[in-house]
């Protein structure tokens, strides 16, 4: 064989490996579900568990799924820079076992949870902003404007519990619909 002949399979064949490659961690990490809005994409990893099965026991169950809440409205690309953002640092969470027991958001995933709130509830929102002068006095000097709505609405809309073994109902993963 000549050797032109023969680095040419050699590079043919690490190109199938590659796409073999590719497409095998595409198919085993369910890659493409994540372009879907569906809740029960958002269990793929097992540590996001807690978060679900506590969202199916809240109000917003049957109101918002996790991309309503969790990621901008503002446009299409927007909403998929952010899943791209969030899925590559929980892809890296997930695989190198970097998180705690109780999972913390992100300061950007935090502002943009905080965005859709207002949004959903903004006849409500509107209201406690005039009002805060009013009605709201916090020891601590805190301005109600300022903070975040779960500071004050905790157990919405994942519970109190926070730990990824002490979940009530977390085996009992139901699909809605």
């Amino acid at each position: 064989m000549k050797t032109g002949k023969f680095w040419t399979y050699c590079a043919i064949l690490a190109f199938v490996a590659a796409v073999s490659i590719f497409v095998y961690l595409v198919v085993a990490s369910k890659a493409l579900s994540y372009l879907s809005s569906d809740p029960i994409h958002c269990i793929n990893c097992h540590a996001m568990n807690t978060q679900y099965a506590t969202w199916q026991h809240s109000s917003h169950a049957t109101r918002a799924t996790c991309v309503e809440c969790h990621l901008p409205r503002t446009g299409f690309i927007d909403k998929y820079m952010a899943k791209a953002r969030d899925g590559f640092n929980h892809s890296v969470a997930f695989t190198f076992s970097t998180y705690g027991q109780v999972i913390q958001i992100s300061e950007n995933a935090a502002d943009r949870v905080q965005v859709n709130c207002i949004s959903c509830h903004a006849t409500v929102s509107e209201t406690l902003v005039s009002n805060s002068a009013r009605y709201h006095h916090f020891e601590s000097g805190e301005p109600t404007v300022d903070r975040r709505c779960w500071d004050c609405h905790r157990e919405v809309a994942h519970g109190k519990v926070r730990s990824l073994t002490t979940t009530p109902n977390n085996l009992g993963i139901r699909k809605l619909k």
